[in-house]
């Protein structure tokens, strides 16, 4: 259980960031990337060997139909069932190139006795307020920057990323290098058409004049 914070500590940052939106003395936007965290969850049956036959199809085609993809996370509430039930699971997320995590978030109710509970977790990244045409740059007696100053950009961003949860804690390098991932950049090129056959490299071409 988290502790319940009062409501005054949790009004006064919101009045902060809505007395300052849309003025920024700097050059440091107000309108920054905002990461909200979206969590499904199924519960399926488990048997002694793991899950049961009809609930694996039913999990795969509820994994199909969320559109697994890079950034999400996937977690077992396994309870008292052990290990096979999960196994199973990570069989499943395999398929979309996605593992298991160690520990399951919190979840509402409890995990029913013979069954265990599947857990997506997806970040979504966004930029609430642009665009914001309400006080143009040119306007500004100050010099400040605009009221929309900074949306294209942290958009763009909240947009690209492929896993939004990193505009938050950021991501650790992997201990160990994948030989794999850093060829394929080479491979690419190698594997190019020539520069003449429209390859990696734009054919300069003459504007004008006969060909020296």
């Amino acid at each position: 259980m988290f502790p319940r914070t009062p409501r005054p500590l949790l009004a006064a940052p919101v009045l902060l960031l809505a007395a300052c939106t849309g003025y920024s003395s700097g050059l440091e936007s107000v309108h920054q990337p905002v990461v909200t965290e979206q969590r499904l969850a199924i519960d399926v049956r488990a048997e002694s060997g793991g899950l049961a036959a009809d609930e694996t199809q039913r999990l795969g085609a509820w994994m199909a139909a969320l559109g697994l993809r890079y950034g999400d996370s996937i977690a077992v509430d396994d309870g008292a069932e052990g290990a096979l039930a999960r196994a199973d699971v990570a069989a499943l997320a395999s398929r979309y190139g996605l593992t298991l995590a160690e520990r399951a978030p919190a979840t509402l109710g409890a995990v029913s006795p013979g069954t265990v509970r599947v857990v997506v977790s997806r970040s979504i990244a966004s930029v609430p307020g642009c665009p914001e045409y309400a006080r143009p740059a040119a306007a500004s007696a100050d010099a400040s920057t605009g009221s929309t100053f900074g949306c294209a950009t942290n958009s763009n961003l909240a947009a690209m990323v492929a896993d939004p949860a990193h505009l938050v804690r950021g991501v650790s390098d992997t201990a160990t290098p994948d030989p794999a991932t850093s060829a394929k950049a080479i491979a690419a090129y190698r594997a190019a058409a020539p520069s003449g056959g429209g390859g990696t490299t734009v054919k300069a071409e003459s504007t004008g004049g006969s060909p020296r």
